[in-house]
């Protein structure tokens, strides 16, 4: 299951260490500058998933079931391209290889609770209240003698 997910992260790993950006030594990023830049980066990954999740059986069975980091790894290759923003940026702005870490853990975790919030209510079946009796008392109510 985590498959897909590793062999997207190798070669994310590989393009990100060829274009990141050296990281200066000793300089650690304004912490307010540093979400400014990885929030928007952040939603985008984390609504694609969302959306990439709700549109694969296999990912809502995983999701129905809570498996919610398998969901996302049926479908984690849709989200490539918003996922190498993220791992890139953070390794301009932590270091080198630091948005992979990131990634597999805080972003993880992040992930998770993110998906449980957002798609749990959608993947809940909802009684729905009806004013009509159920078939098999209606149908008896019908064939009692009227007094």
């Amino acid at each position: 299951m985590k498959s897909p997910i590793l062999a997207t992260l190798a070669v994310l790993t590989l393009v990100s260490a060829a274009e990141a950006r050296p990281h200066r030594v000793g300089k650690s990023p304004d912490p307010v500058a540093a979400e400014k830049v990885m929030a928007p980066l952040r939603q985008a990954a984390t609504d694609c998933f969302a959306e990439t999740v709700m549109s694969n059986p296999k990912a809502i069975r995983e999701a129905r079931a809570g498996h919610w980091y398998e969901a996302a790894s049926v479908t984690g290759f849709l989200c490539r391209p918003e996922v190498a923003s993220m791992i890139q940026a953070h390794d301009r702005l932590f270091g080198a290889r630091t948005g992979e870490r990131y990634f597999k853990g805080a972003y993880a975790r992040h992930l998770d609770k993110q998906l449980a919030e957002r798609l749990q209510p959608m993947l809940e079946r909802k009684a729905v209240a009806s004013a009509e009796p159920p078939a098999e008392k209606a149908s008896a109510e019908e064939a009692a003698p009227a007094e």
